[in-house]
């Protein structure tokens, strides 16, 4: 049986971060070592940066190696794992739905099977709006129906449902964290998305507007929407951190199982994110237009009122301008310096 520490138990001090060397995940770090909170970091560094954690306990390695990661567990105390090591390219998973199936189910069943035998009691799950497939109604909350039409996405759902499982069973705490696009990059310009290749629109518009790109897709303009583009919702990384940090504290707090939905509830469409790109840029940035990809709904965009009403949580830099400014920041200094 695991049991996560009462008002009176013991108290960890260690978060074990998976995936911290990446994109959310280093900021997520960033934001732990400000709190004063011991931090370890798990990756294999397939798509993450050694360079973006630093001053803390670093080990390479796949959260898939259940006897390395109940080492680590039990040599650091670790209290609660925050999860983030997964593979997240929607089209690679189609292509590729055994890689997928692999690292994203695979490889975490056997963590959590580490964490059963270190007696770690408590996991913030990093999670995505691709559980609820196609959108039946929007905004969407989280009784929406969980139907998701992609390897990825079905991946997320086999781990969600494994948490409900374990708590049930086990007494494993657990908040999954369902996001919905996440963007911008650290306001103090140390930190920031470097995909390769990259896929989210926010940079690759960015690369096109400072010249390490020639144009941008769009992929179809012909939708049901204000100006025929997809609408997407956006939600500042910090923002992000900030809710994996009130997710933690709700666990540690007694919380038990429960999901949430992380997005600014505010939608913008394709030609809007470029808009604000050229106004803040200055930059022309070319636009080149494709056919419709294949599942791309019209409108994604999330209802948070449950992480609002549990967590306390609200956006505060999620406003498309403020993502633009902080990835822009970023953008300038890659370009700066390519090959970094």
């Amino acid at each position: 049986m695991v049991h996560a520490p009462g008002p009176t138990a013991e108290v960890r001090l260690t978060v074990l971060v998976t995936g911290g060397a990446g994109y959310i995940g280093s900021h997520m770090v960033k934001l732990l070592q400000e709190r004063g909170r011991r931090v370890v970091v798990l990756d294999n560094l397939s798509t993450g940066h050694r360079d973006a954690v630093k001053g803390i306990e670093f080990v390479e390695g796949n959260v898939g190696d259940t006897g390395k990661v109940t080492a680590l567990l039990e040599e650091h105390a670790v209290e609660t794992v925050i999860h983030f090591a997964a593979y997240s390219l929607v089209a690679e998973s189609v292509a590729d739905p055994v890689k997928y199936r692999s690292n994203n189910v695979d490889a975490t069943l056997r963590m959590l099977g580490a964490m059963r035998e270190a007696r770690v009691g408590r996991i913030v799950f990093s999670s995505t709006a691709a559980v609820y497939g196609e959108p039946r109604e929007s905004p969407i909350d989280e009784s929406h129906p969980t139907q998701p039409i992609n390897p990825y996405g079905a991946g997320k759902l086999v781990i969600e449902r494994a948490l409900d499982e374990l708590h049930a069973a086990q007494g494993l705490h657990s908040a999954s964290l369902r996001y919905f696009n996440a963007a911008g990059a650290d306001p103090g310009g140390g930190l920031g998305e470097r995909h390769n290749p990259e896929t989210h629109l926010i940079p690759l518009v960015l690369q096109a507007a400072s010249g390490r790109r020639a144009s941008v897709a769009v992929f179809g303009t012909d939708y049901p929407t204000r100006d025929g583009t997809c609408v997407r919702d956006y939600v500042h990384v910090n923002d992000l951190c900030d809710a994996h940090l009130l997710a933690l504290e709700w666990l540690e707090d007694g919380g038990g199982r429960a999901a949430f939905n992380l997005g600014s509830e505010n939608g913008a469409t394709v030609m809007e994110v470029i808009e604000a790109a050229r106004r803040e840029t200055r930059a022309p940035i070319n636009v080149r237009v494709e056919g419709r990809r294949p599942g791309d709904p019209a409108v994604l965009v999330a209802s948070c009122e449950q992480a609002r009403r549990v967590l306390g949580w609200s956006p505060k830099r999620s406003d498309l301008a403020t993502i633009v400014q902080d990835a822009w920041r970023w953008e300038r200094s890659r370009a700066a310096h390519p090959g970094a």
